[in-house]
């Protein structure tokens, strides 16, 4: 029980040392000052529907917190594609989930990152790419992108860590729905759902 309790320990140790190492290398690729936590992660991952038969599309893994509930929620490696912008992080991922469809590249690009798989439509996309670094436009443009690449009335969920949503509203072009507010995630995260109107 001790031995399993010091490598459960030490494993997130070594995830959080990741993440600042990261963190500190690029701020506005990471985002956070600490790897999302697994309550947060669980609730993102809630929104997948495993009976779609459709894949899952991640962006923005980090160490890999949220891969692990999206995957403990019943998604087959498979069918879980992650893009993942850090090269630290896209080696650190690769060697930790066997079978996932890990891809080192720029979730703001999506059609370059996904090469000959761009076509493929997701059940949903789960988001921790850190948006409030960028300017509006941009923000509206990779959302209406990600919205493209799911069926209608199926989710993209976004995690922010400012006071309101990330991307402002356009009620002719998607909805926006508040998700949840987590307190126990290190700084409190908002989720944002976005959904084709």
């Amino acid at each position: 029980m001790a031995i399993r309790l010091k490598q459960k320990l030490e494993k997130k140790f070594d995830a959080e040392i990741r993440f600042f190492k990261g963190m500190m290398q690029g701020p506005k690729q990471v985002g956070a000052i600490v790897p999302t936590s697994s309550i947060t992660a669980r609730k993102m991952a809630s929104v997948v529907n495993t009976g779609s038969g459709l894949p899952v599309l991640e962006l923005g893994p980090g160490t890999g917190v949220i891969t692990k509930a999206i995957l403990e929620k019943g998604v087959k490696p498979e069918d879980l594609y992650a893009i993942e912008y850090s090269s630290d992080f896209y080696r650190h991922l690769v060697e930790q989930f066997q079978g996932v469809n890990f891809i080192h590249g720029d979730a703001c690009d999506l059609d370059r990152a996904l090469g000959e798989k761009k076509d493929l439509i997701f059940d949903c996309v789960i988001s921790a790419v850190p948006l409030l670094y960028f300017p509006m436009h941009a923000r509206v443009s990779f959302l209406e992108s990600l919205l493209a690449r799911i069926p209608a009335g199926r989710p993209v969920v976004q995690i922010t860590y400012g006071p309101v949503s990330p991307v402002v509203a356009c009620p002719d072009r998607y909805q926006i729905q508040h998700f949840d507010f987590i307190v126990r995630n290190i700084p409190p995260a908002q989720l944002w759902i976005y959904r084709k109107a």
